[in-house]
């Protein structure tokens, strides 16, 4: 007669979801992965953050070319004047008012506004203004806004300990060079999970720029880059509404605070960007940690900022630049327009596919109101992405003709556009390389009268004209906090 014993049964029931699972029994009772179900081990990169931290601290304003310095300045002359430009509009008003109460010594000025606050939550709130407006810079190869979460961090931290205009400058050039080489590592993988980049790649941007003017060494620093790697802020379902301004403005303040608590000894492990566990692997299914470590000191990604001409997401300024042109070289009538066919890259529709948008914040996301606003109005600034637009009956009729076609063989800065009207005639435009790229980059006078746009109700002309100035000699100031007290409301 068979016998069977309990511990034989046991394990071969045992053996049954192992098998299941993907598991074979070893001999000595241990599960062990079986051949179909092995997974390539993540490969193990030593020394990303940290020498990405040994960089920072010692890079000198005196290394850096000339070409990326006056990049620096004009990244620092748009923040400035879209940060004044966003002061006034409701989720700025509206964070002002609920941050009030917690508010702690008011260490720090707002850009356009009256009240100062400790410099944790002025940064944040400076942040939330200038992106609010959505016509902030755009690292094309990336689409982060580099100086929202970087500009506010330093120039708060500069009301309260006082900063050369070079070093300043140093850092808020070393600041986009760190976020913008960490968003590359992981472009477009990292977006396309949901992730916004300029939120969770932002964050390193700020903590390298506050570390660096609090004269971190190398050890607080890599701590400092693995607190930011803590605290990744933004997903793209924010899209449209206020919340996507929220993203760079806790970026900024929760870079500032990461420099601020590794100035102290506050740890982290060394190796926060790069480790199997860390943001890179956690944050995207791939990496490139050349991106981040290659070249440091020789090319720069701070150099290859771009500056909005539109108020708007970058995938649609190519659109814009058409429907301008289209408009004004053929003096379209609105209302004899009978439709509106566009080739977009895939990214358009997916980021910027809003029909009927319901107020400003959501038409800055939107083909269709973007191309109908830029046809009726020949504009596409701060007033073409107001609830009024949005609102507009004949823009409403317009975009209902609007017809984006994704076509992968159109890149992200170029558009292909027929306008039909309704007696047959067509008009066509083809643009290769939109406005406001690098390879057609605003002048630093269109930077300008960009800056006295925003600022007009704001602050009075011969104040923004001030501001304008010290932006531009930068680093001849014996104190950059300048700026952000000449940019305060009087």
């Amino acid at each position: 007669m068979l016998r069977v014993s309990r511990r034989s049964i046991l394990l071969a029931s045992a053996s049954v979801p192992l098998a299941l699972a993907g598991f074979r029994a070893t001999d000595s009772g241990r599960a062990a992965e079986s051949a179909p179900s092995q997974k390539p081990a993540t490969p193990v990169v030593k020394d990303v953050t940290r020498t990405l931290a040994g960089y920072i601290v010692k890079a000198k304003y005196d290394d850096l070319p000339p070409n990326v310095r006056k990049e620096g300045v004009r990244t620092l002359l748009n923040w400035v004047g879209v940060a004044i430009g966003g002061s006034s509009q409701p989720a700025t008003h509206i964070a002002v008012s609920a941050l009030t109460p917690f508010s702690g010594p008011p260490q720090a000025s707002l850009l356009g506004r009256r009240e100062r606050f400790d410099i944790l939550n002025a940064s944040f709130l400076n942040g939330v203004a200038s992106h609010i407006l959505d016509f902030d810079d755009t690292h094309l190869r990336t689409v982060i806004h580099p100086a929202g979460p970087v500009v506010p961090a330093i120039l708060a931290l500069a009301e309260m300990q006082p900063v050369a205009g070079k070093a300043f400058l140093n850092a808020l050039v070393l600041g986009v060079e760190t976020e913008c080489r960490i968003g590359n590592a992981v472009s477009p993988e990292h977006y396309d999970m949901g992730w916004n980049v300029t939120g969770t790649a932002g964050v390193f941007g700020s903590a390298a720029a506050a570390g660096k003017l609090l004269g971190l060494d190398e050890q607080q620093m890599v701590w400092a880059l693995g607190l930011a790697a803590s605290q990744p802020v933004g997903l793209r379902e924010s899209f449209g509404s206020m919340n996507k301004s929220f993203n760079p403005g806790r970026a900024a303040s929760n870079g500032l605070l990461s420099a601020v608590l590794a100035a102290k000894n506050f740890t982290s492990s060394d190796e926060m960007i790069e480790a199997r566990a860390g943001w890179a692997n956690t944050l995207s299914t791939r990496q490139d940690y050349a991106e981040i470590t290659s070249g440091l000191g020789q090319r720069y990604e701070a150099a290859l900022n771009t500056y909005k001409p539109f108020a708007c997401g970058v995938v649609m300024h190519p659109a814009i630049d058409a429907a301008i042109q289209l408009r004004n070289e053929n003096e379209l009538p609105s209302d004899q327009i009978a439709r509106v066919d566009l080739k977009v890259n895939p990214r358009v529709v997916g980021t910027t596919g809003k029909k009927t948008p319901q107020d400003g914040l959501q038409g800055k996301f939107s083909i269709y109101h973007a191309v109908a606003v830029a046809l009726v109005e020949g504009a596409a600034g701060e007033k073409q992405f107001s609830d009024r637009a949005v609102r507009d009956p004949v823009i409403i009729d317009l975009r209902a003709k609007v017809v984006p076609v994704v076509d992968p063989s159109i890149k992200s800065d170029q558009v292909d556009m027929t306008i039909v009207l309704n007696d047959g005639r067509s008009f066509h435009k083809y643009i290769d390389h939109a406005v406001g790229s690098l390879e057609v980059p605003m002048s630093d006078q269109a930077l300008e009268k960009k800056f006295a746009d925003l600022a007009d109700g704001v602050i009075p002309p011969q104040q923004a004209r001030q501001v304008m100035d010290l932006c531009w000699g930068v680093e001849n100031l014996a104190n950059a906090a300048d700026i952000a007290k000449a940019a305060a409301s009087a």
